[in-house]
């Protein structure tokens, strides 16, 4: 019987050190009688999508994304329509998706799984025609993800002092939300399209949210005092934030989101331009995922 073939793609950006760490976990803790493996490398952005479509393309068991949200998308872009699996060794700064998929943060940990674990069938959404695997925002969660995505320095630290740095400088917008056919107008501090739970570090944006129900949450945090902004983040970090008196939470197969200034999204915490006017969709059980 032939040996599932695992391609591991790795920013070589993560560091000499780092790197040396993840190929001794591959190599001490893979399974040489089921597996064969190759390393490979990006050598640019979203060359990880690129790759991971080269591999499917030549049949590969599963490629593993080394690495965060923003490159597990990379890779899951690449898979999308394939029957190659996806599998994670978390190794970003928030680890959203990991943490969502209860995937340990530990390399040797992350390596059981890929050895042991089960395959589930995942949705992707998308937002027009982008897709993201956790949740898309188009407020406040878009112009954080693009201060950090510019800061020099990565970490809780880093995202923590954005987070109440822009909270007191952030004007909420009046949405035009549409969720399947309702249609409805909030002034909203932040809309955030979840298919997964959270953003990282173990802050829930969605905490009800389900990979597998090919349904999307939409949370809605209206305008609030912001003197209340430390309560609504410890509701987030509780995994409490749809009991908030200043959330609203939908569950919808398609979304539309419209504002005429709208040119901001994030997809996975990779932020980005975007329409004024936002469809978002999601394909049932739609990517392999190797979990725990």
């Amino acid at each position: 019987m032939s040996r599932k073939h695992l391609v591991f793609i790795i920013n070589p950006r993560a560091g000499v050190e780092r790197e040396k760490e993840i190929k001794a976990a591959i190599t001490a803790a893979i399974d040489t009688a089921v597996y064969s493996h190759e390393v490979i490398h990006t050598q640019f952005a979203k060359h990880g999508t690129e790759l991971a479509r080269q591999a499917a393309a030549k049949g590969a068991y599963a490629v593993v994304a080394v690495g965060g949200d923003g490159s597990v998308n990379d890779v899951v872009q690449g898979l999308a329509g394939t029957n190659t699996a996806l599998a994670i060794i978390p190794k970003g700064s928030g680890n959203g998706m990991a943490r969502t998929m209860k995937i340990p943060l530990d390399v040797a940990e992350a390596m059981k799984v890929i050895n042991t674990g089960k395959i589930l069938d995942i949705d992707l959404a998308y937002a027009n025609e982008r897709l993201f695997v956790s949740n898309a925002g188009v407020a406040f969660d878009a112009l954080i993800s693009k201060k950090f995505a510019t800061s020099v320095k990565r970490g809780l630290g880093v995202y923590s002092w954005l987070v109440t740095k822009y909270l007191w400088l952030y004007k909420p917008w009046n949405f035009e939300i549409t969720v399947d056919g309702k249609v409805l107008t909030e002034k909203a501090f932040m809309v955030n399209v979840a298919n997964g739970q959270q953003f990282g570090y173990n802050f829930k944006i969605a905490p009800m949210a389900d990979y597998t129900d090919g349904i999307l949450d939409v949370i809605i945090i209206r305008s609030f005092p912001k003197i209340l902004g430390g309560l609504i983040a410890l509701r987030a970090m509780t995994g409490t934030i749809a009991s908030s008196p200043y959330v609203t939470h939908l569950r919808g197969k398609e979304i539309t989101i419209k504002h005429p200034q709208l040119k901001l999204m994030q997809t996975d915490g990779d932020a980005h331009e975007c329409a004024n006017d936002i469809r978002f969709t999601v394909k049932q059980g739609a990517q392999k995922v190797i979990v725990p």
